[in-house]
């Protein structure tokens, strides 16, 4: 096994029992759950092939579901931003064919990390709790849940990015 593929297996775990262990039992004003574990699609290797991608992205999804007895909702949620996220990648790096070998997410500006994370995030949120609720009745619960509890991840991702990034900063 290489590095790389340690990293990534161990990134997977650790995401997975944060967000069981810690996130999950954290409820922000009685509703607002906070989903990191999406932060492994927004880290992951442009480089590796998509449909192992997709798989893992099931795995992580599904592996969620089966702690928090959701049936399904997250893994749906998790392989759509894993699907759309190479697209979304390019609308916001402005470039048609990204350097696969050489592109870390850590080391972009940070208004097209938070771009990203904002995007794919509300996406996710959106399929989230559209699954969750199931009705057009409540289209209202459903944006607004998206949102707010969008506001969490998305900071608890940026800053979770931003920490453990190896982008190397001038010494002042």
């Amino acid at each position: 096994m290489t590095k790389e593929i340690i990293t990534l297996c161990f990134r997977f775990i650790l995401l997975i029992l944060i967000q069981v262990l810690v996130l999950n039992k954290i409820l922000f004003f009685g509703y607002m759950n906070p989903n990191l574990y999406i932060l492994f699609i927004f880290l992951y290797p442009l480089k590796k092939e998509r449909s192992a991608f997709l798989w893992i992205s099931f795995l992580l999804g599904i592996s969620i579901d089966f702690f928090s007895n959701s049936g399904g909702i997250n893994a749906a949620a998790t392989v759509f931003i894993a699907y759309i996220r190479l697209s979304t990648l390019k609308l916001i790096l402005n470039k048609s064919d990204l350097d696969f070998k050489l592109f870390k997410l850590g080391d972009e500006s940070l208004i097209k990390i938070v771009s990203f994370v904002t995007i794919l995030t509300l996406i996710h949120h959106f399929i989230l709790f559209g699954l969750d609720y199931f009705s057009w009745k409540s289209i209202g619960i459903i944006f607004y849940k998206s949102i707010t509890t969008s506001i969490f991840t998305i900071i608890l991702s940026i800053l979770s990015i931003l920490l453990f990034s190896r982008k190397k900063t001038a010494n002042f």
